[in-house]
C-alpha cells in the first residue's frame, strides 16, 4: 500500500542580506578605527569644554578684581598677566580645535577611499559580498549611508561644542569669524564638508583600486575643492560698501571683514589708497584737491553676512557631494555591471 506525504510548499529563498546587516558588517568590520575615531572626538569635546569653563572662570574672577580697572601697579602685574596667560591658552586650543576641524575632512577621504574602499578592490575581499546575494549598488549604498549618519551626528556635536567654546571666550580672543581656521570650523560648513570628504573618498577608491594612491589623491581633491571655495569665499555674497569722509575706518564694525579701501572722488570714482601718499602735509592736500577725493570707500563683509556666506559655500559643497556620488555609481556599473 502506498502512502502519499504531503509536503509543505517549499519557502522562498531569502532576496540576500539587508541593508542593516551590511551596515553591521561594516560596522563591525572598522570598529577599531570608529573606536580610536571616538575616543579622539571625545578627548576634544573634553578639552574644549574644560578650558572654555576654566576661562570664563578666570575672566568673571578678573573682572571682579580692582586690578581689571587699572591694571597698573606692580601689584597688579602678576594678576594682569596670568589673566592674559590664561586667555591665550585658551585662545589656542580653541584655535588647535578650529584647525582639527578643517582638517577632519581630508582624513575622512583619506581612510574612506583606502581602508573602506581600495583595501577590499586590491585583497579582493569585494568578491566575497557581492557572491552572498549582495548587489554591487547594495553594497555601495551600505558604504554610503552608515558613514553619512556617523558623521553627520559626530560632526554635528563636535562643530556646536567649538562654537560654545569660542562663543565663551574674550572679545579679545579668539581670532575673528571671517579667518580660515573660524569659519569653516563654524555652522554648517563642517558637516557639508565631511560629507563631501565621504563621497570623494569613495569616488576615488572605485577608480583608484591601490590603498596608498587612492589615499593620497583623495585628501589632494578634498583639499582642492576647499582651497578653492576659500579663494572665493569673499564672492559668494555681494559686498557692502560703505562711504565716509572721516577716515578709511570710520562708519565699519570691527568685526567686519575688510577686503578693500581707497580714495573715492566726487564724480564716484576710485582711487588706490597709496593715491597721494609719501608726500608733505600740504603737498598731500594739494594732490588730493587735484584728484577730486572727497572720502574713503570700504567694500567689506559685516558680521550679518556669516550665514549667507555659510549657507552659500554649504549649498555648492553640498552639490559637489552629489555629484561625487552620482559619479561613484556610474563607475560602479559601468566597472561591475
Amino acid at each position: 500500500m502506498n502512502t502519499i506525504t504531503a509536503t509543505a510548499p517549499p519557502r522562498p529563498a531569502p532576496s540576500g542580506p539587508t541593508l542593516r546587516s551590511s551596515a553591521r558588517v561594516l560596522l563591525r568590520q572598522h570598529r577599531a578605527a570608529l573606536q580610536i575615531a571616538g575616543a579622539l572626538a571625545l578627548v576634544g569635546i573634553v578639552v574644549l569644554v574644560g578650558f572654555a569653563l576654566r576661562a570664563a572662570q578666570v575672566a568673571d574672577t578678573f573682572a571682579a578684581d580692582p586690578c581689571s580697572a587699572t591694571g597698573v601697579g606692580l601689584e597688579c602685574s602678576q594678576t594682569v598677566r596670568n589673566y592674559l596667560d590664561s586667555m591665550s591658552q585658551f585662545s589656542t586650543v580653541v584655535g588647535y580645535g578650529g584647525l582639527a576641524l578643517i582638517v577632519l575632512p581630508g582624513l575622512i577621504a583619506a581612510f574612506v577611499a583606502g581602508p573602506m574602499i581600495a583595501r577590499e578592490f586590491e585583497s579582493g575581499t569585494y568578491k566575497v559580498s557581492w557572491t552572498q546575494s549582495v548587489s554591487p549598488a547594495h553594497w555601495l549604498v551600505a558604504k554610503l549611508a552608515v558613514p553619512a549618519v556617523l558623521l553627520i551626528s559626530a560632526v554635528s556635536v563636535l562643530a556646536a561644542v567649538y562654537a560654545w567654546s569660542r562663543s565663551r571666550s574674550s572679545t579679545e580672543y579668539p581670532a575673528h569669524w571671517y579667518e580660515r581656521p573660524v569659519f569653516g570650523a563654524l555652522g554648517t560648513m563642517p558637516v557639508a564638508y565631511a560629507l563631501l570628504g565621504l563621497a570623494l573618498g569613495v569616488l576615488t577608491g572605485l577608480l583608484i583600486h591601490r590603498t596608498v594612491p587612492a589615499m593620497a589623491v583623495a585628501v589632494l581633491a578634498t583639499g582642492a575643492v576647499a582651497a578653492v571655495l576659500t579663494t572665493v569665499r569673499s564672492a559668494l555674497w555681494p559686498l557692502r560698501t560703505t562711504i565716509n569722509t572721516a577716515s578709511a575706518g570710520n562708519g565699519v564694525d570691527g568685526d567686519s571683514w575688510v577686503l578693500g579701501t581707497g580714495r573715492i572722488t566726487a564724480d564716484g570714482s576710485r582711487l588706490p589708497m597709496e593715491t597721494c601718499w609719501e608726500r608733505s602735509q600740504a603737498d598731500e592736500v594739494r594732490c588730493l584737491a587735484d584728484h577730486h577725493a572727497t572720502g574713503f570707500w570700504i567694500d567689506h563683509h559685516p558680521a550679518s553676512h556669516f550665514w549667507p556666506l555659510q549657507l552659500v559655500e554649504t549649498g555648492i559643497v553640498l552639490v559637489l557631494t552629489a555629484v561625487a556620488v552620482a559619479l561613484a555609481f556610474r563607475v560602479l556599473r559601468r566597472r561591475h555591471a
